[in-house]
């Protein structure tokens, strides 16, 4: 019996069977395929934060007294603790300064610090230094130092330090500290509990020259030299998930501590860098939820309107096989076939159709085995949804026992249990409580303490877009029935164009099946509303994560030289490339605020928004126009950055005296500047400590005009500019040259660390097509199920252009309504999404980003599934009325 009645189901129920396994598809391949980026991009953010870390750990010595451990010893003690790929032992002493005499006057500088490093170190750590001019074979000197001391390749300098002789040096290369901070961080020391910054002045020996002028000062000054084991450590066994990782290496950390018993300090930079990156794991988990989750839902609401949509055909069948005698007990066992059938084709299908849209969206390797968790989870969902809301359906249905009743096709006019309490009007303020707890307070959805492996995600915000789209979704329901029901009249003038004189015959049969058409348009609302939230805000995070590139690397291309070699010194050149429609100059010096050196910035105030962005969200008060003008109005006005105004006590008018290098002599002189306002962000500048000054000022009180920075926008990809720069700047060998799109790879803040491109196109894709299901699916599955209704229009002589009205007019009914209201909630869910996720965003975006050529391409795509759908079931009504109704 079971086996007749699934081939019963396979040969006359294959279209329905088919509609209900898409819904499962859609649920399931929508899961699955989010699930396998999940999985597979904490992984890559693992791996990109091991991958671009200089050194694992260093491991500081402690002073060399009796009982003290060795290097050697310290050496075994750190490959006991951890899987070790490289060790360098590295000196570190403090001085009291440099002194260099060029020409006919003598430079010095204030205290600064001396490495000593084996040859072998730059082959094992290449990412602590950058060459800028010179070999790496000899005495190095920080690119600052040689500024401060305005020497260059074979200038000897002078080691200045009480209770030593003055060690003169020949200068072999000059060289960047691109790893700066993290090379000469306070050890030991509680996380800002001391100044991190690194030191001004910085020379660097040959380890056995360092030796030779510092041991003896280690042995007798303790607090002054030490040394330290820089240590990489093998990646390749770490969990793929950051949090994971983070315990891992904080474990073996403290094994190591263990094990040199209080001789010897840790700097977990390794960990310290999986510590950052958890949060922007648990922002991709968090973006499933927000994203992911409604599309989900919407599958399942699918599936459960295709169910619902053959539940009078489902009744019937039921009535019959109980007037043979079927029990309840052999009815629910045939539609648990149909549950089967259905969910197991649904999941086989949303499998595939996952797997298809993560090779074609997010790359080869996404859907694999690190992503089988996801991907069972996604099928058995798949299944379980389909068999409890068949079996279900079909419980409730097998109660009725007779074909008449079967076949009564009205509802019954009393207001469901959620109408009368209002439960979509609960909804939404429920959302508006949670969404206002969330965002006024400034509570973070992610908190991932630093240091801890502990790390939480705030769920309960996670309710607030959820309830709204739900309670957005039942007030559509209620309105529509409010307006299917009274708004008879109005219903019956918009559609006169199309209908004619059918017009009020129209309106009163799709007033008679209100039930079906709101819930028909409100599954169309809902799709539309996750369609429109998901594509405007991926545009707003793609767009914001453009900014932040260029706000890393201060515009399209930035060309950055040296104090000895200023990239303006081929300003013409730069301007005058193919593909560039504007350049500005940029002055970078540094500047002593009290004894703080801070970077400093001299612009053209206004004209610098021709070459770079100048976001409203850079300044405070949120407005870069008023800001720049306000510095452009005063010659001598300075912007300062939030923490120095803070730290300094700053206001608005105030006057501060800062020390600038002047080009004559090279030393540094007070100059006095008036605050004028607040930069939060500036292009190129640190995220903490910085200023910005008016570039023509900065060179009437140095001496030298010259901009170590030259900012390009292009009309052409930034890519060929950048190569065109490179040979225009060759000789000055120094310059370096990069582009938004070397940038958008390395930021390293929030999700940005991660392409999110293709998970975008993945979302935007099962949007699109979660539109077209319904509607498309709904609507013909809806017009299948009148089929022995106009089978009866057309017995009584409905001739095929009238049965069209009353076809074109329903299906338009449900796009317009459906299509305009989920539009609009989905632009209100997009702007509460990005509020809630501001963490996600750095800068905070000023504005939502709208793609409005994808939602013309949704419209259009639903218009072409409804057109589809209308032209099927018009093809149905030409079969004569006496066949359809011996089928029916």
């Amino acid at each position: 019996m079971i086996g007749l009645w699934f081939a019963g189901l396979i040969s006359e129920r294959r279209g329905r069977l088919a509609g209900m396994a898409a819904g499962v598809a859609l649920t399931v391949a929508l899961v699955a395929s989010l699930g396998a980026f999940i999985a597979q991009s904490t992984a890559s953010m693992t791996q990109r934060a091991t991958a671009s870390l200089p050194v694992d750990w260093q491991v500081q010595l402690g002073p060399a007294t009796t009982g003290a451990l060795s290097v050697p010893q310290a050496a075994a003690a750190v490959e006991k603790a951890a899987r070790v790929t490289r060790q360098q032992a590295v000196g570190y002493a403090d001085v009291d300064g440099f002194e260099a005499t060029t020409g006919e006057t003598v430079q010095t500088t204030g205290k600064g610090q001396v490495l000593g490093l084996d040859r072998s170190y730059f082959r094992d750590f290449p990412g602590q230094f950058r060459l800028l001019l010179g070999t790496l074979d000899g005495v190095l000197i920080a690119q600052q130092t040689a500024a401060n001391l305005h020497v260059t390749i074979g200038d000897t300098v002078s080691i200045r330090h009480p209770g030593m002789a003055a060690a003169d040096v020949r200068i072999a290369g000059i060289v960047d500290l691109p790893n700066a901070d993290a090379m000469f961080q306070a050890i030991g020391v509680a996380p800002r509990a001391a100044p991190q910054a690194p030191p001004d002045n910085v020379l660097l020996l040959p380890m056995d020259a360092w030796h030779r002028l510092f041991d003896g000062e280690a042995a007798a000054r303790q607090a002054s030299a030490h040394t330290q084991l820089h240590v990489g450590l093998a990646h390749d066994g770490l969990p793929s998930d950051p949090e994971a990782a983070f315990a891992q290496v904080q474990g073996a950390a403290k094994n190591l501590e263990t094990r040199v018993a209080g001789s010897a300090l840790v700097a977990d930079n390794l960990a310290a860098r999986l510590d950052g990156v958890r949060s922007d794991a648990l922002y991709a988990k968090v973006l499933l939820l927000f994203l992911g989750t409604p599309g989900a839902l919407l599958g399942a609401f699918l599936t459960i309107a295709v169910v619902a949509s053959g539940s009078g055909r489902r009744r019937r069948d039921q009535a019959l096989l109980r007037i043979r005698g079927a029990s309840r007990a052999q009815i629910m066992k045939l539609v648990a076939v149909e549950a089967m059938c259905v969910g197991v084709g649904g999941a086989l299908a949303g499998l595939v159709l996952a797997a298809l849209l993560s090779r074609l969206f997010l790359g080869a390797g996404y859907f694999g085995a690190s992503s089988m968790g996801w991907i069972a989870c996604a099928a058995i969902s798949g299944v379980v949804l389909a068999n409890a809301v068949i079996l279900v359906t079909a419980w409730i249905d097998a109660g009725t026992t007779s074909v008449a009743s079967a076949r009564r096709m009205t509802s019954s006019a009393r207001p469901r249990l959620w109408q009368r309490v209002y439960f979509d009007l609960v909804l939404l303020a429920l959302s508006a409580i949670i969404f206002w707890r969330t965002w006024s307070t400034g509570y973070q959805v992610v908190l991932a303490p630093e240091g801890t492996p502990s790390s939480s995600i705030d769920y309960v915000a996670f309710l607030a877009p959820v309830l709204a789209w739900a309670g957005c979704g039942l007030l559509t329901i209620r309105l529509c029935l409010a307006g299917l029901l009274r708004g008879r009249d109005a219903l019956t003038r918009c559609l006169r164009p199309l209908t004619n004189s059918l017009a009020g015959v129209a309106a009163a049969a799709m007033s008679r099946q209100r039930y079906r058409m709101t819930q028909g348009i409100a599954l169309v609302a809902l799709a539309f509303a996750f369609a429109t939230s998901t594509a405007v805000f991926d545009a707003t995070y793609n767009a914001q994560a453009r900014v932040d590139a260029e706000l890393t690397n201060g515009a399209d291309v930035t060309v950055t030289g040296t104090s000895q070699a200023p990239a303006s010194a081929r300003f013409k050149d730069l301007a005058a490339l193919r593909g560039v429609s504007a350049a500005q100059p940029m002055q970078h010096r540094f500047a002593y605020v009290g004894t703080d050196l801070q970077d400093l910035y001299g612009v053209d105030a206004r004209h610098i928004g021709q070459a770079t962005r100048m976001a409203d969200a850079y300044f405070e008060g949120g407005n870069a126009q008023r800001s720049l003008d306000a510095l452009a109005q005063h010659p001598n006005g300075i912007l300062v950055s939030e923490e120095t105004a803070n730290d300094y006590q700053l206001h608005p008018g105030d006057e501060i005296n800062l020390r600038l290098q002047n080009a004559s002599d090279h030393q540094y002189h007070v100059v006095p500047f008036r605050f004028v306002g607040v930069v939060r962000e500036f292009p190129t500048a640190p995220r903490d400590s910085f200023l910005v000054a008016n570039a023509s000022y900065i060179a009437q009180q140095t001496g030298t005009s010259a901009a170590e920075i030259v900012l390009l926008k292009t009309t052409v990809p930034p890519g060929q500019v950048a190569a065109a720069a490179r040979a225009a700047v060759a000789p000055l060998g120094a310059a370096k040259v990069s582009d938004i799109g070397q940038a958008e790879h390395v930021i390293t803040s929030s999700l940005t660390a991660v392409d999110l491109r293709g998970l975008t196109q993945l979302e935007l894709g099962a949007a699109a097509l979660m539109v077209a299901g319904a509607t498309g699916l709904i609507i013909a599955l809806g017009f299948a199920d009148r089929r022995r209704t106009f089978a009866i229009l057309s017995a009584l002589g409905a001739r095929p252009r009238q049965l069209g009205a009353f076809l074109w007019s329903e299906a338009l009914v449900l796009l317009y309504g459906g299509a305009t209201i989920g539009t609009l909630t989905g632009f209100a869910l997009a702007w509460m999404l990005v509020k809630l996720l501001t963490g996600v965003f750095d800068p905070p975006p000023e504005r939502l980003s709208v793609p409005w050529f994808f939602l013309a391409f949704l419209v259009g795509v639903a218009a072409l599934s409804v057109v589809i759908a209308v032209i099927a079931a018009f093809r149905e009504t030409r079969v004569p009325a006496v066949q359809r109704m011996r089928e029916l």
